[in-house]
């Protein structure tokens, strides 16, 4: 009995020791190739197609110094950089790996008075001061032969942009001319000094606005003037952004260059929130007009009505409103889902993008050309008056009524373009020199190959204040994408520059899950009660009018003051009818609200607790399996 105990001992021994053994084994095998699966929907751990690409394209080896130091191990940032650190390195790898031996990792750890924190310092990796004192150095230096391009700090606020980052680091050594990019526009884009008497006040200039500096990493950005006669031949893509009351010797030039085979990514709008200077158009600024290329959008078959804006029931944002409370605006359109062109690669990937007050584009291209629409709205839009829409969100969902159309607001046209401008260059009204009008007349009819031109029916979706939420961070300012708005306007320029590549991997960067079925829900919420406020609003107006008649039937004097039993009796009915569907009106917006507050936290609810439960379940399942397994035995 005893010897059997023994054995049976060494036995589970042995046992155990052999499968500590195996694990050794597995886990050293293992850790020499590195694999990550991937089970976001989005892959959002996995490098995009575009990074492998510029990969691909690589035919000298790329150099990638990474600096990681987090301070002392006591720093309450230290454990927040030190997991973004990891989170880094394993992308690098991913990187390594996907380059087949193209890319060569170099990691360093800058300590005070390093030789590695001089080599820190000459890549351009700047160190940050942690509140203790202390400074830390997370950032990358990307060489290929002389070419170098620095990231100073890795901002882990700035995570969702951190493939891109790298990648465009990797694009940019890689490549020695940039594309010329021609920046047209009726706002202060570029920035504005301070006026002396602001200054004196202490307020400064104007910066430029974050898509120009964002343009200038990847391209060579000129500005162009508004009373432009002539379109520099280098300049390869030209980005038009409001042209309000552009003149027709400047879309003359436009033509031109598009006629020469110039690519054109006009920003046009119907309701200008940016050229009012306001920060938040509710509060009561009057926003500005609008603005188009009348003379080219009408040449190529299409109509842009710059007096109407696009609403639409399923995008609708919320805007703050006067009274500091949130607010429909069914003006302001967060188009995502289906609105997206999901067969282009300027839209395939963006999240969402936002048009605010924005306008449609109707018609048919001419001949010869071709319309791709990239963003449009629902069938539950309507076209309405800009300024009502700015102003009065409540009164537009009151008198709302689908159109059953869903407008486009932005395309692109591909095909040969004929000019605008058959009879020839149009005369300058404001010209003294008559010599002019005899030049030989050299304008170019007709695109000698296909060309493309994208039409946006809006402009403040380039703003900053709809494009990137500002933030503080170690004593720096970041700015985080709000929405899809900046990679749609850098994809488009991308595409047409010539290099897509980096165009899924910006997509990424903002990265988000919004709640289409609950928008859709919503929109059917709002239809119903929305013919509950109508219904009611016109009984209180056919209320009113009866007041009204009844105080105008009587009789002048001092008969017009005094009412007989039967009049004061029906007054005060219609008073009393009057003060009830106030009621009702206000019991019905309490209701929407409650409805649609009710669809947002069961669907919050059921994303947090259903995985949870269904795990539970599934365990609770197989220990009552197991059990009856047991017992049978």
């Amino acid at each position: 009995m005893k010897k059997n105990s023994y054995e049976t001992f060494l036995y589970s021994v042995a046992g155990v020791v052999i499968l500590l053994i195996i694990l050794i084994a597995f886990n050293a095998l293992t850790g020499a190739v590195k694999q990550r699966v991937d089970l976001t929907k989005e892959k959002a751990y996995t490098l995009s197609a575009g990074t492998r690409a510029i990969l691909k394209k690589l035919d000298t080896p790329v150099k990638i110094r990474f600096y990681y130091y987090g301070g002392e191990a006591g720093a309450q940032e230290a454990s927040m950089f030190k997991t973004y650190a990891e989170h880094v390195q394993d992308l690098l790898s991913e990187y390594k790996q996907a380059a087949g031996g193209k890319v060569i990792i170099e990691k360093y750890e800058p300590k005070p008075d390093s030789d590695a924190e001089d080599s820190a310092r000459l890549d351009g990796v700047e160190g940050q001061m942690l509140q203790n004192g202390d400074k830390i150095y997370l950032g990358l230096s990307v060489s290929m032969l002389d070419s170098k391009e620095a990231i100073p700090f890795l901002n882990p606020e700035r995570e969702r942009l951190l493939e891109y980052d790298i990648s465009r680091a990797i694009s940019k050594v890689g490549t020695t001319d940039k594309p010329v990019v021609g920046i047209m526009s009726g706002l202060p884009v570029f920035g504005s000094p301070a006026n002396p008497m602001m200054e004196q006040m202490g307020r400064q200039g104007q910066e430029p606005w974050f898509i120009i500096n964002e343009l200038k990493s990847d391209f060579t950005v000129r500005q162009v003037e508004m009373t432009a006669t002539n379109i520099d031949s280098d300049i390869k893509v030209l980005m038009v952004i409001h042209p309000k009351d552009i003149t027709d010797q400047a879309q003359y030039a436009i033509d031109q260059f598009v006629m020469r085979g110039g690519k054109l990514i006009a920003f046009l709008d119907a309701t200008c929130v940016a050229d009012s200077h306001s920060d938040n158009p509710m509060m009561g600024q009057m926003p500005g007009g609008g603005s188009s290329l009348d003379k080219l959008v009408k040449a190529w078959g299409l109509q842009f009505d710059t007096s109407k804006v696009a609403a639409d029931l399923k995008y609708m944002l919320k805007m703050m409103g006067r009274d500091g409370q949130a607010t429909d605006a069914p003006g302001f359109l967060n188009i995502s889902g289906d609105g997206l062109n999901k067969d282009d690669v300027a839209t395939s990937e963006l999240p969402d993008v936002w048009i605010p007050l924005g306008g449609a584009f109707t018609g048919t291209p001419v001949q010869g050309l071709k319309e791709t629409v990239l963003l449009k709205t629902t069938t539950d839009s309507q076209l309405v008056e800009g300024m009502m829409a700015a102003f009065s969100g409540e009164n537009i969902l009151k008198d709302f009524k689908p159109s059953g159309t869903e407008y486009a607001l932005a395309v692109r046209l591909n095909g040969k373009f004929k000019t605008a401008f058959p009879e020839g260059r149009p005369k300058d009204a404001s010209a003294t020199d008559k010599k002019s009008d005899a030049k030989t007349d050299d304008t170019l009819k007709e695109t000698k190959a296909d060309n493309t031109v994208v039409l946006v029916g809006d402009s403040d979706m380039l703003y900053d204040q709809f494009a990137v939420e500002r933030q503080a961070f170690l004593g720096m300012n970041f700015a985080q994408p709000r929405n899809g708005n900046l990679d749609f306007a850098q994809n488009l320029v991308e595409q047409l520059s010539g290099d897509s590549d980096l165009i899924s991997v910006r997509s990424r960067a903002t990265l988000d899950r919004p709640f289409t079925r609950i928008r859709a829900m919503e929109a059917k919420a709002d239809e119903l009660y929305l013919s509950k406020l109508k219904e009611f609003e016109d009984a209180k107006q056919q209320t009113q009018q009866r007041i009204n008649e009844l105080q105008r039937s009587k009789e002048q004097g001092q008969q017009r003051f005094i009412l007989s039993p039967e009049q004061q009796t029906e007054l005060d009915k219609l008073k009393k009818d009057a003060a009830t569907i106030n009621q009702q009106l206000k019991q019905t917006r309490k209701e929407l609200a409650r409805d649609k507050e009710s669809l947002q936290n069961t669907l919050k609810w059921t994303n947090i607790l259903g995985m949870p439960m269904v795990v539970a379940v599934s365990g609770i399942c197989l220990a009552v399996f197991k059990r009856k397994r047991t017992s049978a035995k």
